[in-house]
């Protein structure tokens, strides 16, 4: 294995912006840790070399709106406009419209705040229009001032199911209503899944592919399996990175570990990393796990402290990953 002194690579990435230009730059993200390493790369890579695919497999259908919770996280994070608290949602919600459901004894096990049941609104309106879920992701951007481009892995409908030892759930009742805590006997992601135009055409054109610290089953999984974003990535691109969603052999936030030991696996970045395989040529995880190496000989790997507690230490980790992309793309 290819361990990277930090004091060797962690200076190749000066504080000028400029050093990124000309590189695309393409991430696969959920929502959470992927939506805070996208708003620090946001910060020192130029707009039009960087493209976010974020993950449609969670996107579901809920008292006749559609929803799109992972794309809503990265939309808002990157518009600064979300819940800093939460993570998810909109800062300065309210709750009026939920808590008149409630009273009313409609379903309010999914929090749907004021302010976010626009979004939600204008999308099911603009769906039902004829907008593809792409346009409909771009013009929500351009209202809100996004600008790096923002693509959702699929147009069409790629839902997530999750089996139980008790049945199959859809991945919303799971992960929300049942609080994620069901054991998760497998994943299942649809065998129909087709990526747009727009998002194979990006990964086709990249230069780096970053795997966010997204969870890899619930999250990146289904981004890879929309058909053929997973064979252009393998066939086409010099440089493919993913950040460790584990950090001192435990997730911040989320299912992640708990799947992993549900399913008698390491809570561990070298899992993660085997878990990726050959599609990786570079593995970036945290100083806290610096005992837990992925075994694999020609994986180029550095440690860092990849905890995103707040907007700086989210720009320094994308510092530290753009520094281990631009160093590899040197090497290959």
């Amino acid at each position: 294995m290819n361990q990277i002194p930090f004091d060797k690579w962690h200076d190749h990435m000066t504080t000028a912006p400029e050093t990124t230009m000309g590189i695309n730059y393409v991430v696969l993200a959920g929502g959470g840790g992927g939506a805070r390493l996208v708003d620090g790369l946001a910060q020192i890579v130029p707009p039009d070399d960087l493209t976010i695919i974020g993950n449609t497999g969670d996107d579901f259908v809920h008292m006749g709106l559609h929803i799109s919770p992972d794309m809503d996280t990265l939309l808002y994070t990157l518009a600064g406009v979300t819940n800093q608290e939460t993570g998810w949602g909109r800062a300065g919600e309210t709750w009026h419209a939920l808590d008149a459901v409630r009273a009313l004894g409609g379903p309010d096990w999914f929090n749907l705040g004021d302010i976010d049941l626009g979004t939600h609104l204008t999308r099911t309106h603009l769906l039902a229009q004829g907008m593809t879920l792409t346009a409909v992701t771009a013009q929500f951007c351009a209202k809100l001032g996004v600008q790096p481009c923002l693509l959702p892995m699929a147009d069409s409908t790629v839902a997530t199911l999750i089996e139980t030892p008790d049945g199959m759930l859809p991945f919303q009742e799971w992960f929300v209503k049942e609080r994620w805590q069901p054991e998760v006997v497998r994943v299942h992601l649809p065998d129909t899944a087709r990526t747009t135009r727009q998002a194979a055409t990006a990964v086709e054109k990249a230069d780096v592919v970053i795997i966010a610290p997204s969870n890899p089953f619930l999250s990146i999984d289904p981004i890879l399996n929309a058909y053929p974003l997973q064979p252009i990535i393998a066939d086409n691109c010099p440089v493919v990175i993913a950040v460790s969603p584990i950090i001192g052999g435990d997730a911040v936030k989320g299912p992640t570990a708990k799947m992993l030991r549900d399913w008698n696996m390491a809570v561990s970045p070298a899992t993660v990393a085997a878990y990726y395989d050959e599609l990786l040529t570079g593995f970036i995880y945290d100083i806290r796990d610096a005992g837990a190496v992925p075994a694999r000989d020609d994986l180029m790997t550095v440690t860092t402290d990849t905890w995103m507690r707040n907007r700086a230490d989210r720009v320094r980790l994308a510092r530290d990953v753009v520094a281990f992309a631009t160093q590899q793309l040197e090497m290959s």
